[in-house]
């Protein structure tokens, strides 16, 4: 159940490419995988320059053929059930402890030893994208795991990136308490933990036993010291607590939207220990920010919700897309079977309710394709029309990420909808495309 058994599977499957050359961790990574970042390839990067002990990989889950395998499902509906039954099902999921695990510990703490990345032009300093951490609420003996920002400020130290989300709840519940936080910092681990730690149940629903429920009760889990469990199976594992004291300027880094972040003072990580895979090389998970990765981990569940909200009051939907463009976060393209000329509407409220941070919907016809951006445009240039089929939202809570909110600081924005479906109610045949018949492949075509 470790990343590199997932990386077996995909060499079987003919997804994986490795890197010969010798390579920086600071930039010259990640720009590699931005060269490649259309491809469907996993990338094995097998020479770090200074770091001889350890290989890197990127893109584990950049597709969906790749989440596919992951989950062990073979459609989108299939994924999407899978995941909201997953979070459903989480109170009743124990996890199981074990002593058998892949890490020790290493005598001493120094971040600076272990291969943590630059990635854009004007980031201050190298830090972690693709490491879980796993958080103690005290008050109610909770574990959450998310995914954050760490930047090193010292051997010993982090600053994190704690968007008001649940971790930030528990930091704050702790705080009050005038207790630090117990956390561990996981890196390198199977990417259906990852798509579990990206998720969003509700408060005291933990990722830990949605991540178990995605790997079929497989995954097992090591208690450190300070109580919280981890996946037993991981590369690189950290010990501490997040600070109720300490703060520190964190920041510019590049967002989803490939744009610099606002500066913030945000809490500090102190690392007490660090445990290493005793197997060499170690794997260290290079994602690098707003790239096809990054996209598919944030997009994936919230896709699923989008789903499961707009098939609550439509007869049928087709397919859901974050598009690639707004990050795979503010803009989705619906397709639905209509029976009604509400019913897009009707989809567009419930798609901005199913994910808060959506800014753009587009809803068309189950005849038109969402990953074909041109069918899309094609639909919105023929059957919309700005006094009937335009939905406009004014004044609600949105994404703080986006630049253009009345504030971004809240995320207040105006959100807009358009219905873009085939009018019930005219002729609808002058809203068909037209059609060449016959079936000819062009696997069958002899061309000189």
């Amino acid at each position: 159940m470790s990343v590199r058994s997932f990386i077996n599977v995909l060499e079987k499957y003919g997804l994986v490419r490795r890197v010969l050359n010798e390579l920086s961790i600071n930039y010259e990574i990640a720009k590699v995988v931005e060269l490649l970042d259309k491809s469907k390839y996993t990338l094995i990067f097998k020479k770090l320059r200074s770091y001889d002990d350890y290989v890197g990989f990127a893109n584990v889950v950049n597709t969906r053929e790749k989440l596919y395998l992951a989950l062990n499902v073979k459609s989108d509906e299939e994924l999407y059930v899978r995941l909201l039954k997953a979070e459903e099902e989480i109170p009743k999921c124990k996890v199981e402890l074990t002593s058998n695990v892949s890490f020790k510990a290493l005598n001493d703490v120094d971040l600076t030893r272990l291969p943590i990345a630059k990635y854009y032009e004007y980031e201050p300093r190298n830090y972690l994208t693709s490491a879980v951490v796993i958080g103690l609420d005290l008050e109610e003996n909770f574990l959450n795991m998310s995914i954050h920002r760490l930047s090193i400020i010292d051997k010993d130290k982090f600053v994190i990136r704690l968007v008001p989300r649940h971790l930030y709840n528990i930091y704050m519940k702790n705080k009050k308490l005038d207790k630090d936080t117990p956390i561990a910092i996981v890196w390198g681990l199977h990417p259906a933990i990852l798509i579990a730690a990206s998720s969003s149940p509700p408060y005291g629903y933990s990722e830990l036993n949605m991540a178990n429920i995605l790997m079929n009760y497989s995954l097992k889990f090591y208690e450190l010291s300070n109580g919280i469990y981890v996946p037993a199976e991981a590369e690189i594992v950290m010990e501490g607590y997040i600070s109720k004291d300490l703060e520190f300027e964190e920041g510019p880094f590049v967002d989803i939207l490939g744009m610099y972040d606002e500066v913030r003072r945000q809490p500090v990580v102190k690392v007490t220990k660090i445990y290493l895979n005793t197997e060499k090389p170690i794997h260290a998970h290079y994602l690098v920010p707003a790239l096809s990765e990054h996209k598919v981990l944030m997009s994936i569940e919230k896709e699923a919700k989008i789903w499961k909200f707009v098939s609550n009051v439509v007869p049928k939907v087709k397919a859901v897309r974050l598009t690639s463009g707004s990050g795979s976060w503010l803009h989705a393209v619906i397709a639905i079977r209509k029976y009604t000329d509400g019913d897009a509407k009707n989809a567009i409220l419930a798609a901005f309710t199913a994910h808060p941070s959506l800014k753009h919907v587009v809803i068309v016809d189950d005849d038109v394709d969402p990953d074909n951006l041109e069918e899309v445009e094609w639909a919105i240039a023929t059957r919309f029309r700005g006094d009937e089929d335009l939905v406009i939202i004014k004044y609600v809570r949105g994404s703080t990420l986006d630049p253009s909110a009345i504030d971004q600081n809240t995320g207040l924005t105006v959100k807009i909808g358009i219905d873009a479906t085939k009018p019930l109610s005219k002729d609808i045949k002058k809203f068909e495309k037209a059609k060449i018949p016959g079936r000819i492949d062009i696997e069958d075509l002899k061309i000189e």
